[in-house]
């Protein structure tokens, strides 16, 4: 087994979980079998209990880790599911090495961090190359060279290094400024981080220098120079488009990131086996688009201080995208916090589609519930993402049902109309406040409604990922969760006499898993997340029939 190590450098954001992702992509399609794992320093044991804002999306896999929203990109880009050997934090290193102290594994030797930690770090990096059947194992290091918090995890890369020098390399992502006022890319920051590298003991392989623009060949012989790196491992990353140009723009840079690291491991380079799909992808992504759809995203978690960020529904978005090439519709996404949907600050005229995508808590509700009213009254396409299928059922019980206080025993435990409420498994825990990785999480098998809108969305647009097999007449798949309340059975057919279908629900029948209004032109609410599973070249069928329904619109 061989190990890639991704490391970051002068500041947070620059991409490396897209370096990770396209190198992982290249070296797939070589061939090889590859598995990508990411490192968070937090000693959170998953992400799950980490604010949107402060972290990003949280993504889930399809065994029902709660991680980073790196995992989604590797997914997306590999087009595979991974587990949760693919994700590990601070957290779980040191839960796992005190459960071993406790239970006298260590034969009463003193735990320290070299060598106990370092291990248990080794030991799990291996483990996801072992459970995946990996060739190569690629690790992005979270955070930046120089960190207190993750020393200790260069520190067992480094171990690494020293008893198989063979076996890895260290790629280092770094940046390049670009100073307007002297009009010039600078690469002391980069230098820089280099040197903090090379005081820790690991000299960097492979660079690959972000910056606005390409480098240029004088920086480029600077920083092979100071960094004492063979200019034939230097590859220079500029701004692009779109992410899914990244692969291609590596793969075609001098001779190629992937082949580099494949000869630094002392491999043999092949032929790339299906770039030309990938190929495709980017044509599609830049063909002229035959309509604009103006789509208004009701959330609450855009704000960050004086920033709004679009991190915490990246999944969402990526998915549209994904529908939107395939399609050849442009989205123009507008970002709506529902608090301000509440206090009347905004509203959603002229909008082509309305997506109330996942929540928790009560603040901003009211918000989510309004704008699945205005999507109901005025037949506009909604999709509502897990929170947003619960959303517009307190819609519909308080406006068309006439229970004028229905909610969620999530916002209002005093309800008289609790038609979302806790599922009973979870009293408990909350009771107990357990609420790290206690939630309904992971894939799960609905059945589909025979006849219904979300049947023929599955049989028009589906796929092997997600069309698995039959369950007698009727469609069964699989759909990641991540939720803690659910629709409450007391109410159902009072509700489906009045036009709203459960069109998805657990083999079982107990829990309902999606709903849909019968005589509108798309209202379409999961209580799963479509998005986790969505891929740019097999977008989810769910995403494709909002989008074509929008299209059908503005052809009438």
């Amino acid at each position: 087994m061989k190990f890639i190590i991704v490391s970051g450098g002068v500041v947070s954001g620059l991409g490396k979980g897209t370096i990770s992702a396209s190198l992982a992509l290249l070296l797939k399609s070589q061939g090889i079998k590859v598995t990508p794992i990411k490192i968070d320093m937090y000693l959170n044991v998953d992400a799950g209990t980490i604010r949107p804002q402060e972290h990003g999306e949280v993504f889930v896999t399809h065994d029902g880790m709660e991680t980073d929203e790196d995992l989604g990109h590797y997914e997306r880009f590999l087009h595979e599911n991974l587990s949760r050997e693919n994700y590990i934090t601070t957290g779980q290193i040191y839960q796992e090495v005190i459960r071993k102290e406790r239970a006298f594994e260590y034969e009463g030797e003193d735990v320290e961090a070299i060598p106990h930690v370092t291990d248990e770090i080794i030991r799990r990096i291996k483990l996801a190359g072992e459970v995946h059947k990996s060739d190569i194992v690629i690790v992005e290091l979270g955070g930046t060279v120089g960190e207190y918090q993750n020393s200790i995890f260069f520190e067992a890369t480094r171990i690494m290094k020293l008893k198989n020098p063979k076996d890895l390399i260290h790629l280092h992502v770094t940046y390049l400024p670009y100073l307007s006022n002297i009009g010039e890319l600078k690469s002391k920051p980069a230098q820089t981080s280099v040197h903090i590298l090379n005081g820790m003991g690991i000299h960097p392989d492979v660079i690959v220098a972000r910056a606005e623009k390409s480098i240029d060949e004088r920086r480029l012989d600077r920083l092979a120079l100071f960094c004492n790196i063979n200019p034939d491992c230097i590859f220079s990353a500029p701004d692009m488009a779109s992410i899914y140009e990244v692969p291609l723009h590596l793969a075609n840079s001098g001779k190629g990131l992937d082949d580099i690291c494949l000869g630094l491991l002392g491999l043999k380079s092949k032929n790339h086996k299906f770039l030309n799909s990938w190929s495709q992808l980017l044509k599609s992504i830049k063909k002229q688009k035959r309509a604009k759809l103006k789509i208004a995203m009701v959330g609450k978690y855009f704000v960050t201080g004086d920033y709004q960020l679009a991190d915490s529904y990246v999944s969402v978005i990526e998915a549209l995208k994904h529908a939107s090439w395939k399609i050849g519709a442009e989205t123009s996404l507008a970002w709506i916090d529902s608090e301000d949907m509440e206090k009347g600050k905004v509203d959603l005229k002229g909008f082509d589609g309305i997506i109330v995508p996942q929540g928790w808590g009560a603040r901003g509700t009211e918000g989510k519930v309004s704008a699945a009213k205005f999507a109901r009254e005025n037949m506009i396409p909604y999709l509502g993402l897990c929170f947003g299928m619960q959303m517009a059922t307190i819609e519909f019980a308080r406006n068309v049902l006439n229970l004028k206080k229905a909610n969620t025993t999530e916002a209002d435990p005093k309800t008289p109309h609790p038609v979302i409420h806790i599922i009973p498994d979870q009293e408990e825990y909350l009771s107990k406040r357990q609420y790290g990785g206690t939630i309904r999480l992971g894939a799960w098998p609905c059945v589909v409604k025979k006849g219904s809108k979300l049947e023929s969305l599955y049989k028009k647009n589906g796929n092997s990922k997600n069309l698995h097999k039959s369950l007698g007449r009727k469609l069964l798949v699989y759909e990641r969760h991540r939720h803690r309340y659910e629709f409450n059975n007391k109410y159902r057919k009072l509700f489906e006499k009045k036009g709203f279908v459960i069109s998805g629900t657990s083999p079982d029948g107990k829990l309902v898993e999606a709903i849909e209004l019968a005589q509108h032109p798309f209202f379409v609410g999961t209580q799963f997340h479509p998005e986790y599973i969505s891929r740019p070249l097999s977008p989810h069928p769910i995403f494709m029939g909002f989008l074509e329904s929008m299209l059908k619109l503005r052809a009438i």
